[in-house]
């Protein structure tokens, strides 16, 4: 059943609880009880709330290889076409990759807008952007972390990628 994404109208500022990842500072944020974005960095404010807790227990969990599918309530802001890729992308199971393309194919659109959805995506690694690639299995961008270096240890680490 594809995750129903309502649109955050309150532009509050958030709480948010920073992480040291092994890809970098992780700081994870929410709004009316779900997540509403991962940054890469160290957030301006430390709140400990039980769902930003189990947010960053299950990104513990995922860094040491014992998470494969994320059980958190998700409330990402973007437009209608970006929600549907990121239902797409939640979909995609831990290890696995799709194209730009294949997903494009799927909502009759075409793979630069579906780029465009991926870089917009306000919670990566939760909603897994690392995991769409270019054709012929070419790595493509991610505007995560330090970029191309951080996808390529997130798909190492799920095993997609040889050490």
């Amino acid at each position: 059943k594809p995750i129903s994404w309502p649109r955050r109208t309150d532009m509050t500022p958030a709480p948010q609880l920073f992480w040291p990842s092994p890809v970098g500072d992780l700081t994870v944020s929410e709004d009316d009880g779900a997540i509403v974005s991962l940054d890469f960095g160290r957030g301006m404010t430390q709140t400990h709330t039980a769902l930003l807790n189990t947010a960053v227990e299950q990104l513990a969990a995922y860094f040491d290889g014992s998470l494969t599918r994320f059980d958190l309530p998700l409330n990402p802001h973007g437009t209608a076409f970006q929600q549907r890729v990121w239902d797409l992308m939640v979909a995609i199971p831990y290890g696995g990759t799709r194209a730009y393309a294949d997903l494009a194919r799927d909502l009759s659109s075409a793979p630069r807008a579906v780029g465009g959805a991926c870089g917009a995506n306000p919670i990566p690694v939760i909603i897994p952007c690392h995991r769409v690639l270019a054709a012929g299995g070419k790595m493509g961008g991610y505007s995560g972390g330090e970029g191309l270096p951080t996808k390529i240890a997130l798909l190492r680490l799920e095993g997609v990628l040889a050490l």
